[in-house]
């Protein structure tokens, strides 16, 4: 980086509301501190609206401000003022002691941590101008304990089995019982939802106490010695999806994301907000058969925009 700014300012001694509120501006872009009065930036456009923001203030209340350019030939000299390190580290630690409390118990209460460590983080990400290892591992640390979060969520996860896929006709499957482990969460929410919409639509899904439960003439799903539950890398909404051959638009977008919520993976977007939503209807809605209704809006409207994204502009 060869090209920075400099934000060189000086305010009334009395004003001390609007020196502090200069401050928290300044350190909220991520500013390297020179000297007192004296904060520095990489010259991008980003950082030019922040401090040009900053500059306006101050001059509003009669304080000096100039936005001067410093150019580093070597491209060097400024970087290390930058270096997030011990900001990762710090980050670091507090998710790793979070994760070693995380049990069963816990596991909803502790999506309210996970959330202000992934908001703590991306703040961090977002001034982070020369990002290396630090926070890769960071990223990564916080991914497998969202990963562990939804995995306490539900602890009984089937285990997976490598098998063949059959095709199957929906004309097969149509007035079925369809049974499933009670308290679902992600990967048993989306099934049953993918069930009554696109397979079974007078599906019945019962919610057994415990897979032994299930009828002999139900089609039990996401549990061991199920009908459809894990298959190789699949989810059990991924080996539905499979089995019956489902293509519809958007749904390889609310597969993939089912597949990161359930098991981990590549993180999509919409995940962690996702995530909290399904978390707290779990945490606020008892009856299970009203969990689905809810879940089933959310994954209703998800579907919607996946489906008008990928529609070619007219």
């Amino acid at each position: 980086m060869k090209n920075w700014l400099t934000l060189i300012l000086g305010l009334p001694t009395a004003n001390a509301t609007e020196r502090m509120r200069a401050w928290r501006a300044l350190k909220a872009a991520g500013a390297a501190v020179l000297r007192d009065g004296a904060y520095l930036l990489p010259d991008t456009r980003i950082c030019r609206e922040a401090l040009t923001a900053v500059e306006r203030d101050i001059l509003a209340i009669n304080g000096t401000a100039y936005i001067l350019p410093v150019v580093d030939p070597d491209g060097e000299r400024f970087t290390e003022l930058f270096d997030r390190s011990d900001d990762y580290s710090k980050l670091r630690v507090e998710i790793e002691e979070c994760r070693g409390q995380l049990n069963a118990e816990n596991a909803l209460a502790t999506t309210k941590q996970i959330r202000k460590l992934r908001k703590a983080y991306d703040q961090l990400a977002n001034i982070d101008y020369f990002p290396g290892k630090s926070k890769q591992q960071v990223d990564l640390a916080l991914q497998e304990f969202e990963t562990a979060v939804s995995r306490a969520l539900s602890a009984d996860e089937p285990h997976s089995r490598d098998l063949p896929i059959a095709a199957l006709s929906l004309g097969d499957y149509q007035g079925r019982v369809w049974a499933t482990r009670k308290r679902p969460w992600v990967d048993r929410l989306a099934c049953a939802w993918l069930i009554r919409r696109f397979i079974d639509p007078q599906a019945r899904i019962l919610w057994l106490n415990s897979p032994q439960d299930c009828p002999a003439d139900a089609l039990g799903f996401d549990f061991d010695e199920a009908t459809f539950s894990h298959v190789g890398n699949r989810v059990t909404f991924e080996t539905l999806q499979a089995s019956f051959d489902l293509q519809e638009p958007g749904m390889d977008r609310i597969a993939a994301l089912v597949h990161f919520l359930d098991i981990g993976g590549i993180q999509p977007v919409e995940a962690a907000g996702i995530e909290r939503v399904l978390a707290g209807l779990r945490e606020t809605i008892t009856h299970d058969d009203h969990l689905l209704a809810a879940a089933s809006a959310i994954f209703d409207g998800l579907l919607a925009e996946f489906v008008k994204e990928e529609q070619p502009n007219e």
